[in-house]
C-alpha cells in the first residue's frame, strides 16, 4: 500500500499552469448565447403582438 503523504512532483508545477492558462469558463460566449435568445424571444413576442 501506498504511504498516504503527498510529496510534490516535478510536473505538478507544469500541470498547474497549463489548467490555470486554460480550464476557464466561456464567459464570452454565455453571454453571448443568452443575449442572442433574449433578442429572439423579445422578437418572438413583439411579432406575435402585432
Amino acid at each position: 500500500m501506498k504511504p498516504m503523504i503527498w510529496h510534490p512532483e516535478p510536473e505538478d508545477q507544469q500541470v498547474n499552469h497549463y489548467l490555470k492558462n486554460v480550464n476557464h469558463a466561456p464567459y464570452f460566449t454565455i453571454a453571448a448565447v443568452v443575449a442572442v435568445a433574449f433578442c429572439l424571444v423579445t422578437f418572438a413576442i413583439v411579432m406575435g403582438a402585432i
